[in-house]
């Protein structure tokens, strides 16, 4: 998440420079970074564009009159999309986000929307897409000795982890950074390591036409601002959907605090040992810091820039039934307005089980998904339930919220979606109550 504001507040960016950063500014202790992030206020920046407004970019008031239609007719339409039931609840009050989603997890079903497939700025939400890409190609226990090459081409302002030229760190350390502290440095260290920054572009381009994304356009691979750089809410929540099939992923998106490797120091007697220091993830609605922490809640991203506004995607389990929720750019300025309207809508699609038609469906990878009949309302559906072979990324082909806490998986047919009746967050997460 571009940043050049502390965790204590929504993560800023900057305008990209054309000229690099200085040498001297990224080699910034990790140390003194880690405490600038986690304690200091929030500073005022420039905006992304010249046009741009708190909250984001008014190039684009209104969504398009029509849009995607990927999932279903309904979903390219704009303004909310919803069926709801005899006796169902009705949709929570005060919401803002210029463009929103929420989806049952396992089925796939998109219960309500509103500007589904509006192309807008994603800020670090676009790092889950990095992730799914990159993650499956290499071993979280590879290590590797950071080049200054490596941190070349940061936007100015870019959130940081504090990685260091000239130290080795292994894959896990560096996705921790990516997935905890939005690290900007940890993203194109990881890039390097995939062949470069322009490679993992094409790779996550490629990954999410393969995914059905067709509203993505990947300029960076850390969803800093770039002019043409936009997603979509429900292009957002197919990125999760997909990551979560991975452990890794489910693990690193799921984890509150860690530590992350400092510099090297000598004791007394002139033996060399490394440092640490604690990092903390910057989902408020995963920590609890600022908002209440959601109960269930495990991942998955949030992402602030001055262009493309807050954004955040989720996924929560209650009981038998996981959800994902995608909220981009809420225009009303309260602090955590992105979490606070994610829970609302959470809480909505909890209570409204079963009590409402779906609108539409997150589809199946590749061609096949693509050419299914659209859910209107009229069409029937089930077939397009968005399903993952094994040779997608994923160890097993399955994929469930609740695995993160380990344990056997209840399979609900071939290459399709699990869900293990478990509280779903791990030990890191599960010591702090939700009761």
């Amino acid at each position: 998440m571009p940043t050049s504001s502390c965790t204590s507040t929504h993560v800023r960016d900057r305008t990209r420079k054309s000229v690099r950063r200085a040498p001297a500014r990224r080699a910034a202790g990790p140390l003194a970074t880690a405490a600038a992030l986690l304690l200091c206020g929030p500073l005022t920046v420039a905006p992304a564009y010249a046009a741009d407004q708190p909250g984001g970019s008014t190039d684009e008031v209104k969504p398009p009159a029509h849009m995607s239609t990927v999932g279903g007719k309904r979903l390219g339409r704009p303004g909310i999309q919803v069926d709801l039931k005899q006796g169902a609840p009705a949709l929570p009050k005060g919401l803002s986000g210029k463009s929103w989603l929420v989806a049952d997890a396992e089925s796939g079903d998109v219960l309500a929307s509103y500007n589904a497939h509006w192309q807008l700025p994603p800020a670090s939400t676009l790092k889950m897409l990095f992730a799914d890409t990159v993650l499956p190609k290499l071993p979280k226990t590879k290590t590797h000795k950071v080049e200054l090459s490596d941190l070349e081409g940061m936007g100015e302002g870019s959130s940081l982890v504090g990685v260091k030229e000239n130290y080795t760190y292994t894959v896990h350390d560096l996705w921790l950074g990516v997935f905890l502290r939005s690290g900007n440095d940890a993203v194109h260290v990881l890039s390097a390591m995939n062949g470069g920054v322009p490679a993992t572009v094409r790779d996550m381009q490629a990954h999410a036409k393969y995914l059905n994304a067709r509203d993505t356009h990947v300029v960076t691979p850390d969803g800093y601002d770039e002019k043409g750089q936009v997603s979509s809410a429900y292009d957002l929540t197919l990125f999760a959907r997909s990551g979560l099939q991975k452990a890794d992923f489910r693990e690193y998106c799921s984890t509150a605090t860690a530590q992350f490797p400092g510099t090297y120091t000598k004791d007394k007697k002139g033996e060399k040992s490394r440092s640490s220091f604690g990092i903390q993830n910057t989902n408020r609605l995963l920590t609890g810091y600022g908002v209440e922490p959601y109960k269930g809640i495990a991942g998955v991203k949030n992402g602030y820039t001055s262009h493309a506004g807050s954004t955040f995607t989720g996924v929560a389990q209650r009981g038998d039934r996981v959800l994902l929720v995608t909220v981009m750019n809420p225009q009303n300025n309260e602090a955590n307005e992105v979490y606070k309207e994610s829970a609302k809508l959470l809480d909505w699609g909890f209570e409204a089980s079963g009590s409402v038609n779906p609108v539409g469906t997150l589809v199946r990878p590749g061609t096949a998904g693509a050419s299914h009949p659209s859910a209107d309302g009229k069409d029937s559906h089930k077939d397009t339930q968005a399903s993952v072979s094994a040779g997608n990324g994923s160890s097993n082909g399955l994929w469930t919220a609740a695995g993160i806490a380990g344990g056997s998986l209840a399979l609900l047919g071939a290459a399709a979606f699990g869900v293990h009746r478990r509280w779903p967050l791990p030990e890191l997460v599960r010591r702090r109550s939700r009761d």
